[in-house]
């Protein structure tokens, strides 16, 4: 009788467990949209007026893993900065100092910094093999995955 109860209470967590794992599976698939996929709404980054033009740079620090060696560079907004000594370039396409999601909006609560984020798009032999954000609070969220190179936001320059 004792294994017969355990017997009958793993059979209920095996059905259960499959039960749920096949939910998700078909959430995943995206069940009821056309071939399976599921409609990913695109973010939209709202820069403020009270934070446009307020910041013409920020400091990226860039560990190289092979040489065990950090240096920090001035990266300034909107152009294209070629990594000296590699095939990378970074673009810092927007900065946001008080960073925050509201659905599929990313804006700036305010101009101070108290949530610093940089969206940057990292292209290496002309490829694109980042495109995200680098929060200075939090340097390994979402951090991007290379393996000769780490990329962590460490400072922000306001304009003159």
């Amino acid at each position: 009788m004792k294994y017969t109860l355990r017997f009958m209470l793993f059979a209920l967590l095996v059905i259960v467990a499959a039960g749920c794992s096949k939910k998700e599976e078909q959430k995943a698939e995206g069940v009821g949209s056309p071939h399976g996929q599921t409609q990913r709404k695109e973010s939209v980054v709202v820069v403020p007026d009270t934070v446009k033009g307020k910041w013409k740079a920020v400091k990226i620090a860039v560990t190289d893993k092979t040489a065990n060696k950090e240096t920090v560079y001035v990266m300034p907004l909107g152009a294209d900065f070629p990594l000296p000594g590699s095939n990378i370039v970074v673009r810092v396409e927007n900065f946001l100092p008080h960073f925050s999601m509201e659905g599929t909006t990313l804006t700036s609560q305010s101009n101070e910094p108290k949530n610093p984020a940089a969206q940057v798009r990292i292209m290496e032999g002309g490829k694109e093999v980042f495109k995200g954000w680098l929060f200075s609070l939090y340097p390994t969220t979402h951090a991007f995955q290379h393996p000769k190179y780490g990329f962590t936001l460490v400072d922000f320059v306001p304009a003159s």
